[in-house]
């Protein structure tokens, strides 16, 4: 039996008209016989708009039908938890569902296209089911990027938040801190120097600019002395715009330290293990065959 295709999401399982099999209309269960899906990727729910939800429901009803498998004599919630929460604190006693013969193999893929395309994942959240997808169904970053209609750069970078410490990834699932603040840390190598970077962020207010130039501080008061003075790249908006170009190009923290009076210089390209650095190698290659 061939595989369906997932990427367009639900319309391709729902159809346009919301029917199950056999042209029948969704039907209504009752909500205590579905049961939490198993790979679902939101591990937070705000809760504010759960309330402003379930103030709805209990206005209009479920409009749309939540996603749901046969187990037994219950069924496991595919897509649709948002609703199915806002039912239960409604008090709605049965909701419509539609239910699809979904392989254990596919339901990850289901239901990250399905908060995907809704935007319901938090950053955090987003990453570990691009995870998810990469280490057990064995998509490469390029075939998540079309399947999701993504720059292969965005996958990337969202990957990349994966490395920061646990306590740093909790700040940007709570919206602390913003995914732009929270790549621009991740050019310090040590988790340590990320967290110290994160509360002056935090505790100042930095935008992710200033937070730009703390990175570069940071990495600029290493160990290794300077052999001779250098001059910082802030000074020069014609090199800031280059380092832009370069992380955007690359993916990941670019600095270039210009030396006095026109003298030689160097350009600093961070990475955070061999994966990354055959990444940045071939970005690299790439770029110059095209020259």
């Amino acid at each position: 039996m061939s595989r369906k295709a997932l990427g367009r999401g639900l319309g391709a399982l729902l159809g346009s008209d919301q029917t199950v099999s056999g042209g029948q209309e969704a039907l209504e269960v009752d909500v205590d016989l579905i049961d939490p899906g198993s790979e679902q990727p939101r591990t937070r729910f705000d809760e504010d708009a759960l309330e402003r939800l379930t103030v709805s429901i209990k206005e209009h009803g479920v409009v749309q039908p939540i996603l749901v498998r046969r187990r037994g004599n219950r069924f496991e919630l595919i897509a649709g938890e948002r609703r199915w929460r806002a039912a239960q604190k409604a008090g709605i006693s049965k909701i419509p569902v539609v239910i699809r013969d979904v392989a254990d193999g596919d339901l990850l893929e289901i239901a990250l296209t399905e908060n995907v395309q809704r935007e319901d994942l938090n950053p955090i959240e987003e990453a570990q089911a691009y995870q998810k997808l990469i280490e057990r169904v064995g998509l490469t970053q390029e075939a998540l990027a079309a399947r999701f209609g993504r720059d292969r750069s965005y996958i990337t970078n969202y990957l990349r938040l994966l490395r920061l410490p646990e306590d740093v990834q909790h700040l940007v699932e709570e919206g602390r801190l913003s995914t732009g603040h929270a790549r621009t840390v991740l050019g310090l190598p040590q988790h340590d120097q990320q967290r110290r970077a994160v509360r002056h962020v935090i505790e100042k207010g930095l935008s992710v600019r200033a937070t730009e130039a703390l990175v570069r501080k940071s990495l600029g008061t290493g160990s290794e002395a300077p052999t001779r003075k250098v001059t910082p790249s802030s000074g020069d908006p014609n090199v800031r715009a280059a380092e832009t170009k370069l992380r955007r190009a690359l993916g990941t923290q670019v600095r270039i330290i210009q030396g006095t009076t026109d003298g030689p210089g160097r350009i600093e390209i961070a990475f955070f293990n061999s994966q990354d650095l055959d990444r940045v190698y071939r970005a690299l290659v790439r770029v110059g065959d095209e020259m």
